[in-house]
């Protein structure tokens, strides 16, 4: 029986391979196999980078956001993936997550909860512990700085009140917005999370800082207190 003879990368017309598709069409025009498999430069003699980068992530059901929670060590257990390649991924994972924080010259503006969760997604959504985050505003309600005040582990993190009002008037900040993550994926609150929210809530009245929202950030979207109305 002919079995047809697997191509190499260079043997694949200019136009699909990765790089020089980068190259000429630029990054948006890639798959995320294809912009994964840059990240690798080469497969193995088994498979190429594309088939090796399209097993990883179907692993991950194509989501991005699940290959951020990989481990190192989940990621080696890929034949075809060492260490080298393995620690590429999460370094560019991890540089991703830090451009969010990149100040930019448009502050973006809070109109809405959902404002806010575009504002901090990308950088809580899909750590695997929790974070405490909070979104510091002008008078106009645009975002001033956005700063982790807590890490902790995988069901919950101590957020100080005297930190947190430290860092929004060293920003004199006129209001704020609360952001944790929670890995399990739940958005209901905890009772520990509202008690929190009433307390910074006070807090803030004392300081002339109104906490505007509370947001609880999972990969798979938000719970706002303000939208809920319990704030």
């Amino acid at each position: 029986m002919y079995e047809p003879t697997k191509l190499s990368i260079t043997e694949w017309a200019e136009e699909d391979r990765p790089r020089e598709k980068l190259l000429n069409k630029g990054a948006q025009a890639l798959s995320d196999a294809e912009l994964l498999a840059i990240l690798l430069r080469s497969g193995s003699v088994e498979e190429t980078a594309v088939s090796l980068a399209q097993r990883v992530l179907r692993d991950c059901n194509n989501n991005l956001n699940e290959l951020g929670r990989q481990p190192f060590s989940a990621l080696t257990r890929f034949k075809g993936l060492g260490e080298a390649k393995a620690l590429t991924i999460l370094a560019a994972l991890e540089l991703g997550r830090r451009r969010q924080l990149t100040d930019v010259k448009d502050r973006p503006l809070v109109r809405s909860s959902r404002d806010a969760y575009n504002a901090i997604s990308t950088v809580i959504a899909d750590l695997p512990h929790e974070e405490f985050w909070i979104l510091m505003l002008n008078r106009a309600n645009r975002i001033i700085s956005r700063e982790r005040v807590s890490m902790g582990g995988v069901t919950g993190t101590v957020v100080d009140a005297r930190i947190v009002f430290k860092r929004a008037l060293d920003m004199l900040a006129c209001s704020i917005v609360l952001c944790h993550n929670h890995p399990s994926g739940n958005l209901s609150p905890s009772q520990a999370d509202i008690d929190l929210t009433k307390k910074m809530k006070a807090a803030g009245k004392t300081l002339d800082i109104q906490v505007v929202d509370h947001l609880i950030i999972s990969d798979k979207g938000y719970y706002s207190f303000a939208d809920e109305g319990v704030l």
